[in-house]
Formats: C-alpha cells, structure tokens, sequence
C-alpha cells in the first residue's frame, strides 16, 4: 500500500515539483499552500509523513507543527531557506524528526522520506504484544503497552522521539549510550556526528521529566563518554 505524505509548500514551484516526482516514486502526495489548509487537509485522513516547510502564510511551519503535536505523532520532516542551528533546533525541539535545508535534491529529499517512513514502521512492527508492562524508575512511571509516561501520577507528554529514547534508557538500566548508540537506536538509521539533533531532543526531554532540568537525575551525562540512567 502507497504510503501517504502531507506536503505543507506556499511556494507552487516546489510544491508541484516534489508532489509530482514523490508521486513518480510512488507515494500518494496531498499538497497544502498554508499552515490553514494544512490542518485542514490532516484532519481529513491519516498520513504517514508529513513535509513541513517553515515559512507559510496564515499559520506559520511551526504554529502547524505545535498544534499537529498535540494529537499525533506523525514523523514530520522540516523543509527550510534557512539554515541556521537555531531554526534547525527550534523545529526539532517541538517534535520533528529530520530536517532539510533548500536548496535539496529530489534523490536526497525522497532518501530522507523513505528513512523516516521505513523508522516508523519498523519501529511498530517490532513492538512486542505483551500485558502490563509497567516500568518504574523512582517517580517515574512508563506503560510500554499504551506508550505513555506518567510522574507522580501526572501524565508526561513526550513527542515520538522523546519517547523512544527514554524508553531506551528505562529499559537498559545499567547501560552506557554514546549519542551514535542513541540516535541508531532510536532513528534506526546511520549517524554521521550531527549531535545537535540528539542534544535538541535530550534537552526537552530533560526539561519535561527531571525537576531541576540543569542539575538531571533521571538521565545523567557521562562527560565525553555519553549518558546513563539514574540510580535512586
């Protein structure tokens, strides 16, 4: 079955480009103009990527990305002009999953939408059935079944990432991960030293689960080694 993308592009140039050679590739592709029509088109049907570009008019890349963000986990991949760490940071932060800066090519564009839809799948496929698989580390609580976290009986809201990993971490407990061993595990694919992304999501997850963000216990770095779960 066809995987189907939302294209999120103001720009009708590149947005008739990359719907037609996605199509050509074999993707079912729905092109949205604004972050408007955008959240229009999503709520209309499921998808399995969505290509978000920054600069939209209405509702801008990120004002759609944060509201996307609160009912679904959809891998998002930011299509952007600009190219600073910032920008890059920003977009991963609120929970999209690999970026590309314009100008692109179409083989790297359609390599990356593969990747992100091949993670996500593999990542469901390999799910275990199991019952009340409950995981608790100090005040933290993680049900493996139904994907969620809680802290003090508060649910945790984490975005698809921020899950995964520290789900790697409450898993392995007494495990040492480097950022290449984290982002294989968790983006499933090779690492080739762009740390940003790892600190960018490492960072808001530290920020949503530790009470003193600058101090962590839960997640605790291993200076110029990588990190490791806490001992309470």
């Amino acid at each position: 079955m066809a995987s189907n993308i939302l294209l999120v592009e103001d720009d009708a140039s590149i947005g008739e480009m990359v719907e037609s050679y996605l199509t050509m590739e074999g993707f079912q592709v729905v092109l949205a103009k604004d972050g408007e029509e955008a959240l229009q088109r999503f709520a209309e049907r499921d998808y399995d990527l969505v290509l978000l570009d920054m600069m939209l008019p209405k509702i801008s890349g990120m004002d759609f990305l944060k509201k996307l963000r609160e009912s679904s986990h959809v891998p998002v991949l930011i299509v952007s002009a600009k190219d600073g760490e910032v920008d890059k940071a920003l977009g991963l932060g609120f929970g999209a999953d690999d970026y590309i800066t314009k100008p692109f090519s179409m083989i790297e564009l359609t390599a990356r939408v593969k990747a992100a839809i091949r993670r996500v799948t593999a990542y469901a496929q390999a799910a275990p059935v199991q019952q009340n698989r409950i995981i608790r580390v100090h005040e933290l609580e993680m049900d493996l079944d139904h994907l969620t976290v809680t802290k003090n009986g508060e649910e945790i809201k984490l975005t698809a990432k921020e899950l995964q990993i520290l789900k790697l971490f409450m898993t392995n407990p007494k495990k040492v991960f480097t950022k290449q061993h984290i982002f294989t595990s968790v983006w499933n694919d090779d690492y080739f030293g762009d740390e940003n992304v790892i600190n960018v999501h490492m960072s808001r997850l530290r920020e949503k689960i530790e009470d003193q963000p600058s101090d962590p216990q839960y997640i605790k770095t291993l200076w110029g080694i990588g990190y490791r779960l806490g001992e309470f």
